[in-house]
């Protein structure tokens, strides 16, 4: 009896202690070794199988470690893929680059080249430009003496035009004496004859105040006509130098003008002098800039392909695993 009573306890602790262990494994052992080991072999396409309700079991370990296993690997086998594109084009594009960076300094060296070249120029376009500053400005007092003298003959030809009428004037008054002296000679030669005889000495006398009165308002009338042609003429002339001094003042201002110009270019001209000088320095600075990018990009280039090279490493690493 007693031996009875002592198997029913072993085989209620066997099978209490079977009951444990398969509710912890959550399945059979067999079950739980195969699912191990094909994970441990790199398979993680194994379907698990738990008890519903099982969040705590061995099987249910092994499930969540086999999904985030996978989940895991795939993004490391994503990851290996775009690295070694990316590293591909990296190479290709720090290739590129290096053929564009030496064709960036064989062209810097020409503009430093051209650049000297037009420094020289733009010097020599400066001391041109100086030349013809001082030759301008000389034209500039010239013109402006030619203006002043332009000046005095307008001055002068006005002072004769207004002479010409006051004589003009005078004339008239001369006409208008002779004028009044013809019918004063009239009048004697009339009283003359009605004196008779005793008259004609007078009428005489008259007769020659009359002649000498005709002459005199008939040369006051040339020298009136000639007097209004030389008006005429005079005044052509004085509009004819007011033109003139037109023209002078006109051109002393176009002169004053170039000038300032010619200034102006000279002093632009130094400016561009200088700020040449400062691009060829900044490309020279810029050339050496070139090279050093030159030497990066070939570390570039051996970094990359190293890259590519353990983004291979990786992907023969991770080859293994099967996620699907």
């Amino acid at each position: 009896a007693m031996l009875v009573v002592l198997a029913l306890v072993v085989g209620a602790v066997a099978w209490r202690v079977s009951a444990d262990v398969y509710g912890s494994i959550g399945g059979e052992p067999a079950a739980a070794a195969r699912v191990a080991q094909r994970i441990a072999q790199g398979d993680l396409t194994a379907d698990i199988d738990i008890r519903p309700g099982d969040t705590s079991s061995l099987l249910f370990s092994l499930k969540e470690m086999r999904a985030q296993l996978a989940r895991t690997i795939a993004d490391i086998k994503r990851s290996t893929q775009s690295i070694a594109a990316a590293s591909t084009e990296i190479a290709s594009g720090n290739d590129d680059l290096s053929v564009r960076t030496e064709e960036q300094a064989a062209a810097l060296e020409q503009t430093t080249a051209s650049l000297d070249a037009l420094v020289s120029t733009v010097e020599g376009n400066a001391k041109n430009a100086e030349q013809g500053a001082v030759l301008a400005n000389t034209a500039s007092e010239a013109a402006e003496r030619g203006g002043r003298a332009v000046g005095d003959v307008v001055e002068t030809m006005r002072g004769i035009n207004e002479s010409s009428r006051k004589i003009s004037d005078i004339t008239s008054v001369i006409d208008g004496i002779a004028f009044q002296t013809n019918i004063l000679a009239l009048n004697a030669a009339v009283e003359a004859a009605r004196a008779g005889e005793g008259g004609r000495g007078f009428a005489v006398v008259a007769g020659e105040v009359r002649s000498l009165a005709q002459r005199s308002a008939t040369a006051a009338k040339e020298i009136k006509t000639l007097l209004t042609a030389s008006t005429a003429r005079i005044e052509q002339g004085s509009e004819l130098v007011e033109r003139c001094g037109t023209t002078m003042t006109d051109a002393l201002h176009s002169v004053d003008a170039v000038t300032k110009i010619m200034r102006d270019i000279a002093q632009a001209s130094s400016h561009q002098t200088q700020g040449i000088a400062e691009i060829g320095k900044a490309i020279r600075q810029l050339d050496s800039v070139t090279q050093s990018n030159a030497a990066l990009v070939e570390e570039a280039a051996a970094a990359a392909q190293s890259l590519d090279h353990q983004a291979a490493r990786l992907r023969d690493a991770v080859a293994v695993f099967v996620v699907e």
